[in-house]
């Protein structure tokens, strides 16, 4: 049934989209004109080899700020004084807009790749701190005292009930930060050498060529989606081994 609803959403999505290309607006092409666009653009390569550029640069941000976000949040969560302690600056920098920092890194880092995966980590990490800090603080008390009156050492409580507990915090996290991170991406492409799916929209968008233009936009729409997609699918997986006793 779903699948079903899906379907008919899709088919009024692209017939709507049809009659706003045929309404009188030349930013709008077709949705034939965007699938020959699309067909050429993968045969001469350039498709290809942006999306690639794109993936790399995205995969290398995202995963420093998996692995550094769910470390720093482990350990503020863990560590109360420390967490107490950073909490305040993780908040600020947190609810700084990134954008503030591009010139700094650009003239720290320069245009390249390390620039880039730079703004991307900025974007993504902090959501991931944040939702794993509060993942750990929202343990059950009384149980992390249970369980350390009958002897367990700080490491079994850690891998028993605070991970365990602070698991769907981390999810959420890593879902806003892929969010994130993806938008980056195009916002790093565009400030810094003009590669990727960012130059490509900055390109097409810059000599109206709008029906590229539309094929990116549906390429960075399935990047986003099958992104989301495979962390709901490794939410799953944890939550077995959760209900499993790790």
């Amino acid at each position: 049934m779903i699948a079903l609803l899906r379907l008919v959403t899709l088919a009024l999505i692209i017939g709507l989209w049809w009659l706003a290309a045929h309404a009188g607006s030349a930013l709008i092409p077709t949705p034939l004109a965007t699938a020959h666009a699309a067909v050429d653009m993968a045969q001469d390569g350039r498709l290809w080899k942006a999306t690639l550029e794109s993936l790399t640069v995205y995969a290398s941000g995202l995963g420093l700020a998996v692995v550094v976000g769910i470390t720093a949040g482990l350990l503020m969560g863990g560590f109360r004084l420390l967490g107490e302690t950073l909490e305040l600056y993780v908040m600020a920098l947190a609810a700084t807009p990134r954008v503030a920092f591009i010139p700094l890194i650009i003239v720290l880092l320069g245009l390249g790749f390390e620039a880039k995966v730079a703004i991307i980590f900025l974007g993504a990490v902090m959501p991931v701190v944040l939702n794993t800090y509060a993942g750990v603080l929202n343990a059950d008390g009384e149980l992390v005292e249970m369980a350390r009156s009958a002897g367990a050492s700080r490491a079994q409580v850690f891998r028993r009930i605070l991970l365990p507990g602070a698991l769907p915090f981390i999810v959420v996290g890593l879902r806003l930060g892929a969010t994130i991170g993806l938008i980056n991406t195009v916002v790093a492409e565009l400030y810094t050498a003009v590669r990727g799916l960012g130059g490509l929209l900055a390109i097409y968008g810059n000599t109206f060529q709008m029906a590229p233009y539309f094929v990116v936009v549906l390429v960075l729409a399935t990047i986003g989606t099958l992104v989301t997609q495979g962390l709901r699918l490794v939410e799953l997986r944890m939550d077995r081994w959760r209900y499993d006793g790790g």
